[in-house]
């Protein structure tokens, strides 16, 4: 859905009015995911009508009919407003890019074989912890790979006859752009260790609730709802910049972290991680929202629809690569100890230095970005 949102904002507003109407749009990211924690821990452990946990699936399938209904709505009112999944292709048509050309096409061999691959590697990522890594796990990674290819020459056959593609083969043209996807990657891959920290650890390595992890994460994301705030603000004069400085307010953070569960131990409470989550959730956020306008800097308008989009899809399989990769990390050094609080403190720490460590990668790759957001550079300008 964020691809959706993000193409809506793009026909919404004008270009002036983009970093006004983001820097509204990522504090609201902000709120939201410091309320929703909390009101999941709350469902979860009221225990309404005996569902445990799988009430929050029933409240999300509430707010996903509200929001089909008030989409509707605004469909029928203002017709204007198009698909944001095709804004980036439509009206493009073969490498001329001739506009105004079958913009309501659909490409529907396209988005299966998308469906497909980006299933055929998350699958593996997510559940082969639990699965115990079968050799099945690995042949469906391997298929996802050859889908994906497939994918792409498709794409690239459709582009070139003159066809509307679900993704604009020119995006990847853009150096900066693609060094914005491996950014994102690695970043988002970086939230992977801050779930196995603040989720996994917390309820059973200490043995905290849903409800009383809910409320000790909270900070984390009050934090992030300030860090989008000043990201917002500053991203247009900072550029990258800002991304450089979110980076190494988490990182410390995180490192704050590690020091206090180290010096509490077992001890460690809610009041201990307030000041650590606060600093890391304003670095987290701090990079979060400038990070859709830097990296799309060089994408031409054409191409918005399909590079937001793409953008979101890396994002996902990001926090794929993040759980699956650190999630082993963590489950090495805590699996099969019971609730061991040391062993599980060991590995909550060593699972901090190396989220740090990936936010370090995140730091090196920020130097190829563009240097500054959308709104200040010209589309042609890729640097």
């Amino acid at each position: 859905m964020l691809p959706q949102v993000f193409g809506l904002i793009r026909d919404l507003f004008e270009e002036h009015e983009m970093s006004r109407a983001f820097g509204v749009y990522g504090p609201v990211m902000g709120l939201a995911a410091m309320l929703g924690p909390i009101a999941s821990g709350g469902l979860i452990s009221a225990d309404i009508l005996g569902a445990g946990w799988r009430m929050i699936f029933l409240v999300r399938a509430a707010r996903a009919d509200r929001a089909g209904a008030r989409r509707a709505a605004a469909a029928g009112g203002r017709g204007r407003v198009g698909s944001a999944g095709s804004a980036g292709s439509a009206g493009v048509a073969g490498p001329a890019g001739a506009r105004g050309a079958r913009r309501g096409q659909l490409d529907l061999p396209g988005a299966a074989l998308a469906a497909v691959a980006m299933f055929g590697l998350v699958f593996p990522l997510a559940q082969g912890h639990a699965l115990g890594w079968p050799a099945w796990l690995y042949g469906m990674l391997a298929a996802s790979v050859l889908v994906l290819a497939c994918f792409a020459a498709y794409q690239v056959r459709r582009w070139r006859a003159g066809r509307t593609p679900l993704v604009e083969p020119s995006i990847f043209g853009h150096r900066p752009y693609r060094a914005g996807l491996l950014f994102s990657i690695v970043f988002v891959g970086s939230l992977g260790g801050i779930v196995m920290i603040f989720n996994v650890f917390l309820q059973n390595g200490l043995g905290f609730t849903p409800w009383h992890s809910a409320l000790s994460t909270a900070p984390w994301a009050a934090g992030a709802f300030v860090g989008s705030a000043i990201g917002g603000i500053t991203m247009t004069r900072l550029g990258r910049r800002v991304l450089h400085a979110g980076l190494v307010v988490e990182a410390a953070g995180l490192l704050a972290v590690c020091a206090v569960l180290r010096a509490a131990g077992a001890g460690v409470g809610t009041a201990d991680l307030l000041a650590p989550m606060v600093v890391g959730g304003i670095g987290m956020g701090m990079v979060f929202v400038p990070l859709f306008d830097i990296v799309m800097a060089g994408v031409r308008p054409h191409e918005m629809g399909s590079a937001s989009g793409v953008l979101q899809t890396v994002n996902s399989l990001g926090m794929s690569l993040g759980i699956a990769g650190i999630g082993a990390i963590f489950f090495a050094l805590a699996g099969g100890h019971g609730r061991h609080v040391p062993v599980y403190l060991g590995a909550a720490q060593w699972t901090a230095l190396a989220t740090v460590g990936l936010l370090a990668c995140s730091f090196a790759v920020a130097f190829g970005l563009p240097r500054r957001a959308r709104e200040m550079t010209a589309p042609a300008d890729h640097r």
